[in-house]
């Protein structure tokens, strides 16, 4: 069973097409990375699998319901997470937020909120700075923690929308092998730039750029995703012509030493 089915979805603002006649079937424990260029209909594709937007035509579905009856088993980490350095927040302060009854705000905090609170810091090796103030914590840990608030409610699925915007090249390749171990138990759906280090983790790939394009396989080389960001999909997505001309396979990192 898929976990989302997006059917002949059209999305447009204020009169403008922003996604057109959209059909994607995700299935369950999938990786998929979702690319293209700026203001291609990415982040807003996004938010009409979370249920903040509404199709103009067609269909999402997420675990076989809306989205809004879905959201409990959707984690999501947004592009931009604004926080206070200087607010006196901790880490596990910020990931009992996830915790919260969206129908009883002013519910209590339970020592079971708080044991849910440290396994999701535990699960992305972030336990040790469970009590360390937010704001002292680098691009990398912040983030480990906002997934870590996403998780605590044990979902299904987890959205990211550049997840490594304020991360450095190593820290990626860190945050992506634990979204692989996440995705052990986890579909995981990823808007990045980070085509050549994304490459090495994902099965599958969606090319967006108002159309979308689903290659369902994980042998994608780098110069096959570097064709396919910047491309402006029309009938014919890149991927397709230029896979004809090379290998479905990614380079072993023997292969990748210059000669």
């Amino acid at each position: 069973m898929a976990i989302i089915e997006i059917k002949n979805l059209d999305f447009a603002y204020n009169g403008e097409a922003v996604l057109k006649d959209v059909n994607l079937a995700v299935r369950q424990k999938d990786f998929v990375a979702i690319i293209g260029p700026n203001g291609g209909g990415k982040t807003t594709l996004l938010k009409l699998m979370l249920g903040l937007l509404t199709p103009e035509k067609g269909t999402v579905r997420v675990d076989g319901k809306s989205p809004q009856e879905a959201s409990p088993c959707i984690g999501y980490v947004p592009q931009d997470v604004h926080t206070n350095r200087s607010f006196p927040i901790t880490a596990i302060d910020v990931v009992l937020m996830g915790t919260l009854d969206p129908k009883n705000r002013l519910s209590r905090r339970t020592a079971a909120n708080r044991r849910d609170a440290l396994k999701a810091l535990k699960r992305m090796e972030m336990d040790a700075h469970a009590d360390k103030k937010i704001g002292t914590l680098s691009g990398g840990q912040r983030q480990r923690v906002f997934i870590a608030r996403a998780l605590v409610s044990a979902p299904k699925l987890l959205l990211l929308d550049e997840p490594t915007a304020s991360i450095d090249t190593k820290g990626q390749a860190d945050f992506y092998r634990l979204l692989r171990e996440l995705n052990q138990d986890i579909t995981v759906l990823v808007v990045s730039h980070d085509l050549l280090v994304i490459s090495r983790y994902v099965k599958s790939v969606a090319c967006v750029n108002k159309k979308l394009h689903y290659h369902d396989q994980a042998e994608i080389t780098g110069d096959m995703l570097e064709t396919m960001y910047p491309c402006i999909v029309e009938e014919v997505c890149p991927v397709e012509l230029v896979a004809h001309g090379l290998p479905h396979r990614v380079l072993s990192d023997h292969e990748k030493q210059p000669q």
